[in-house]
């Protein structure tokens, strides 16, 4: 069992803090401490709970209908959820399946440790949309859990409620678990389904409070699901983290307590880029792409079809603007392209991506 670096992870480590324009990030622009109207100051530095604050778990499971705190484990960021989850259901004589494209964890966990797993790809002929019936090709005798990831990252495609129905039903007919990463789900750009969690005991949900809420540096993430999925996520992280950070539990309550006024501001400034990410991709001539129907994140690419290494190494050197390359999401082709940021950045970081495609093309 080795684990391996993400070629993901190795980009953003090598240039995410060398730019001065990031439109490949995959979440709204990060905040600061001082943006939030919150006191920190009486925050107990001590060791945590091992399943996240009561009080921050009473109100994550306000929001899943059916929930309570004993539902619902607190994680490290959703990565720490992933392995836990993973690591857990799925023995060295299983097998599991996951969507693919997705963050890369999802699959990089099972390789490292050398589990049994299957592809369930989205592909650009059918919009990048989950096709069901390949879904039930896939299932094996010993398959124990099916994740999925919708809203998707990087695509923005999104899943129906009867698809995500249809999801659990072949999980329950496996004797599996379906888990969602669900991290998007409040940037969708029509009404999303049910969470996942509160329509069966074999449904897991999975998200972060990284990308909806810009608040990646608190690496405050949670998992709800049947309690014997909650307790052995506290058996791991036993072994691993423990406890969350109390600071980052503390700005999570105090987000999540007033988030329905947060979330208006931050799908007004979502809805806004994404006019302005239309308008460009309109007037590209070596573009194109599936139109997402979420989140703040597509995935364009190359009519030729080429790589698109060339173009995002050319524009984080020369250009000083960030995006991801398709192949360090094993998306060949394409590349992520972000719009949460502030619309000064991202309209000069397109302004620097189409510098960028002239150059290339010359």
């Amino acid at each position: 069992m080795v684990f391996e670096r993400m070629p993901l992870e190795i980009w953003f480590d090598k240039y995410q803090f060398e730019v001065d324009y990031d439109i490949g990030e995959s979440g709204m622009k990060f905040l600061k401490v001082k943006d939030l109207d919150i006191d920190l100051n009486e925050v107990e530095l001590r060791y945590g709970y091992h399943l996240g604050h009561p009080e921050l778990r009473k109100e994550i499971a306000k929001q899943y209908q059916g929930m309570t705190m004993s539902n619902v484990a607190v994680t490290t960021g959703a990565s720490e959820g992933n392995f836990a989850v993973i690591g857990h259901l799925v023995g060295s004589k299983d097998h599991l399946i996951i969507e693919h494209p997705t963050y890369p964890s999802l699959y990089q966990i099972p390789r490292s440790l050398e589990r049994d797993h299957s592809l369930f790809k989205l592909t650009w002929e059918n919009q990048f949309r989950p096709d069901m019936n390949e879904l039930r090709k896939l299932v094996k005798k010993n398959t124990k859990l099916i994740t999925l990831t919708h809203p998707n990252n990087p695509t923005g495609s999104v899943i129906t409620l009867d698809e995500l129905k249809e999801a659990i039903e072949i999980a329950e007919a496996a004797d599996a678990y379906l888990m969602v990463d669900e991290t998007y789900r409040d940037m969708m750009f029509d009404k999303p389904p049910p969470l996942a969690a509160t329509l069966s005991p074999n449904a897991i949900s999975l998200t972060s409070m990284s990308k909806t809420w810009g608040l990646p540096g608190i690496r405050i993430g949670w998992v709800v699901a049947d309690t014997p999925i909650i307790e052995a996520i506290r058996a791991v992280r036993e072994q691993v983290t423990i406890c969350n950070s109390s600071l980052g539990e503390a700005i999570a309550k105090r987000v999540l307590e007033t988030k329905d006024n947060l979330l208006d501001g931050l799908r007004k400034s979502m809805f806004s880029n994404y006019a302005i990410v239309k308008d460009w991709m309109e007037s590209q001539s070596w573009l194109e792409w599936i139109e997402p129907k979420s989140g703040v994140v597509c995935a364009p690419k190359l009519k030729s079809g080429a790589s698109t290494d060339e173009l995002c190494q050319l524009l984080v050197t020369k250009y000083r603007t960030f995006t991801v390359p398709g192949s360090r999401m094993e998306l060949e082709g394409h590349f992520r392209l972000g719009f949460g940021g502030e619309q000064e950045e991202l309209t000069k970081g397109l302004d620097q991506l189409t510098l960028a495609l002239k150059e290339i093309h010359r």
